[in-house]
């Protein structure tokens, strides 16, 4: 297979057309047309389909480009380092990550990271929506307990749990008592809440009188008295020990793992390892409290 060919092919689909492609690289329209006509009889497929004034990408040519994009430009990036006589991390590092950790943890991370490796403009997304990491240009996600994607390989680098906590204000009620309950998001519809005690295995019947889409949001009205709540106890862990809140109890359940994820292939480029090897020396033991010093 021509690289050249591929690499045309792939500018002109980033661009989403030969005229947008030819202006941002400066090459002749004609030749970015011929080249990519040239891949298509060599695989004797067709990659893009033609109207008068569209360009869309095939079937084919849609997964040419997913497959193929990266590892271009990993080749162009390693090529750079060998040039520049090394594989230090530089150029733009596009992360994902969820709400509450950006908006807990990532602050801090990103701060010092930059501090570390001057050379990488990272740019960090707050957002819990599953994206498309080829699709929308992002080198590396952040996600809790992600569902399996084979096309993509990561690890866990950290690990939290549920408690319940009130404030010291709210009385704890007995077995199958109702108290006040603060929860977060209008999807949970229990009706009762399991948990381990100190005295064992406890299940009260729960009041929802907030519905709040922010953990942060759900926290602060638990400490204000307005119900107890399920929370993270990486989030609630400085209350709980300035006596802001009170633990009731564990949750039960699966537990809460934060992994980063990126395409599954064998190069990554130094700017993804390093951050890597970043967060695995902010959170050498994936604890909950390791995330817990990180915030206020």
């Amino acid at each position: 297979m021509d690289l050249l060919a591929l690499a045309d092919f792939n500018l002109v689909a980033r661009h989403g057309g030969f005229g947008r492609a030819a202006r941002a690289s400066g090459r002749p329209k004609a030749t970015l047309s011929r080249r990519v006509s040239e891949l298509e009889d060599g695989l004797d497929l067709r990659l893009f389909e033609r109207g008068a004034r569209t360009l869309k990408l095939t079937q084919e040519g849609r997964a040419l480009h997913e497959r193929t994009g990266s590892l271009l430009a990993e080749l162009d990036e390693t090529a750079a380092a060998i040039a520049s006589g090394g594989n230090k991390p530089r150029g733009r590092l596009r992360i994902s990550a969820p709400l509450l950790f950006s908006q807990t943890a990532m602050g801090k991370l990103a701060g010092a990271f930059a501090l570390k490796y001057p050379e990488v403009r990272l740019e960090v997304t707050a957002e819990d929506r599953a994206v498309d990491m080829v699709e929308e240009g992002y080198d590396l996600v952040i996600r809790v307990n992600p569902d399996h994607d084979e096309s993509l390989v990561g690890r866990i680098f950290l690990r939290d749990r549920l408690v319940v906590v009130a404030s010291p204000d709210l009385a704890r009620p007995a077995d199958d008592h109702v108290v006040s309950a603060v929860f977060r998001g209008p999807a949970d519809q229990a009706a009762t809440w399991d948990f381990v005690s100190p005295t064992g295995k406890t299940r009260i019947v729960v009041d929802p009188v907030l519905r709040l889409s922010s953990v942060i949001m759900a926290r602060d009205a638990v400490r204000s008295g307005a119900g107890a709540g399920r929370l993270p106890i990486s989030l609630v862990s400085h209350d709980l020990t300035a006596g802001r809140l009170v633990h009731w109890g564990d949750v039960e359940g699966p537990e809460i793992a934060l992994w980063t994820l990126y395409p599954s292939r064998r190069l990554l480029s130094a700017r993804v390892s390093a951050f890597l090897e970043f967060l695995k020396e902010a959170f050498p033991s994936g604890v909950p409290e390791e995330l817990a010093a990180f915030i206020d």
